[in-house]
């Protein structure tokens, strides 16, 4: 649905993969998605693979390497991270959704 390659992500001293814990999400784009979540909020995270940085990246984060934390292009969206894990941050993206939907 978006363009690009899905990649593994290298793990390193330091580095462990599967990626389990809290990232920082940094904005590299305005977007009412991201609507009421600060530079620097945290993000939980759970995965192995990632999404280089595109044009369609709205906030990135790094472990090991920066990557796309929340994409969009038209009326597609998705986050790297569990929303639903996320605690305020994670509610916040939600119902930036649901609310572009609606408009």
């Amino acid at each position: 649905m978006l363009p690009g390659r899905v990649g593994k992500l290298a793990g390193a001293p330091g580095v462990r993969v599967p990626h389990m814990g809290w990232n920082r999400l940094e904005p590299s784009r305005g977007s009412a998605l991201l609507d009421g979540i600060a530079d620097g909020a945290q993000a939980y995270f759970v995965h192995s693979y990632a999404v280089p940085v595109t044009e369609d990246c709205l906030a990135t984060t790094e472990h090991g390497g920066r990557f796309a934390a929340v994409v969009a292009r038209g009326n597609v969206a998705g986050a790297q991270f569990h929303p639903e894990r996320s605690g305020a941050v994670g509610a916040r993206l939600l119902e930036n959704f649901l609310r572009a939907g609606r408009t």
